[in-house]
């Protein structure tokens, strides 16, 4: 077969959710078939450790695809072309977008429909541009893989999408999530927080993520607890973040907050090292951190909303996102109660075990597979 992918979202330095989803997916399939011929297309230059094998081309297609009007002119004009030449079995798009002007076989990976629930976190020209071609997207793509069961079911129910085109493949967590000793927890501890131990949030920051109620709850906590515990932020400052900067910098608890920007290599050993993390988001298509912090054996509270009650089941503490004071209590569960601590602990690794990018990338090739036709 001769597959071609949307690796715009490879970014060397910079891979995010969805740059993780490719590259976890597409470093899988390329292993595992040879036989293949799989080309990968970037918006921009990019680094040769994405071209994974032998049977990988990369090419660059320009424009760089990071606004709505380079957004249509990258895929309704030059990948039809670049489709066309390269002479394509099926295009698989991971990222949420897809060619309605290539007459190519499309597989397409939904993450969310976010922008319907909270269209004010987005801006206008955006909005307008998701709320136009995300339903063409959909019916466009002869397949559709989602995360989750809910964006699944969303999906359906929002947009009225055939339920047959649509299957649920989920999220894996990398390999370099895994557990650590306590001499290197302590480690990192030293070189993040002072020798103390903390809290963790981890991702981009914007309002959906939910960070002031993380850090009004935080306050709270610390002003009720004789504790030293401390709350770190990791991720870039994303969309609509004055508010989040000006409670970070004007909190009476300041000295006990801190956001540090984007890791990458150290990420993994911050999450393995918390107390706990916590992800109370408003809204997300699966919660790539609640599953990640399961897998290093921490404690996870997070929202009992959307899809991550259905990646947590039983192995976190599910709070209300919007009640300050459920938080508190779930902090302080965390704090105080090692055996409800060790129990999460527990189940947190035995549920990771259920989620893994081999299945996801098996999956996505089985549909690929489907799609062309000999």
């Amino acid at each position: 077969m001769r597959i071609a992918v949307n690796t715009r979202f490879l970014l060397k330095g910079k891979l995010e959710g969805i740059g993780w989803y490719t590259y976890e997916i597409l470093k899988r399939m390329v292993d595992a078939h040879p036989e293949d011929d799989f080309f990968f297309l970037f918006d921009r230059p990019y680094d040769q450790k994405f071209v994974f094998a032998a049977n990988v081309t990369g090419i660059v297609v320009p424009p760089p695809a990071r606004h709505p009007v380079l957004w249509y002119l990258w895929f309704e004009v030059a990948i039809p072309r670049i489709l066309k030449k390269i002479k394509a079995d099926v295009f698989f798009s991971p990222d949420g977008y897809c060619s309605l002007r290539s007459k190519v076989p499309t597989l397409m990976t939904m993450h969310d429909l976010a922008y319907l629930h909270y269209p004010e976190q987005v801006d206008s020209l955006t909005e307008r541009y998701y709320r136009y071609f995300v339903p063409r997207f959909l019916n466009r793509a002869e397949k559709v893989a989602t995360v989750s069961d809910y964006v699944k079911n969303d999906i359906i129910k929002s947009l009225q999408i055939p339920a047959d085109k649509i299957f649920r493949a989920y999220n894996g967590a990398r390999d370099e999530f895994k557990p650590l000793v306590e001499d290197s927890k302590q480690l990192i501890r030293n070189q993040y927080s002072d020798g103390k131990e903390y809290f963790l949030y981890y991702g981009a920051l914007h309002p959906r993520k939910n960070i002031v109620n993380l850090i009004n709850a935080f306050e709270r906590f610390k002003s009720i607890n004789n504790t030293s515990t401390k709350l770190l932020l990791i991720g870039r400052m994303a969309w609509q973040t004055s508010e989040i900067e000006n409670r970070i910098k004007n909190s009476p608890f300041a000295a006990d907050i801190k956001h540090i920007n984007y890791l990458d290599t150290s990420l993994p050993l911050l999450v393995a090292s918390a107390k706990a993390v916590v992800y109370i988001s408003l809204f997300e298509g699966f919660g790539l951190p609640v599953l990640e912090a399961m897998k290093c054996g921490v404690p996870v509270i997070t929202s009992d909303v959307t899809s991550m009650p259905e990646v947590a089941g039983d192995a976190a503490i599910c709070v209300d996102p919007q009640d300050v004071n459920e938080i508190v209590n779930a902090l302080e569960k965390v704090e105080k109660d090692k055996h409800i601590a060790t129990i999460l602990v527990q189940k947190g690794l035995d549920r990771s075990t259920f989620f893994s990018w081999d299945l996801t990338a098996e999956a996505i090739y089985r549909s690929i597979r489907l799609l062309v036709k000999f």
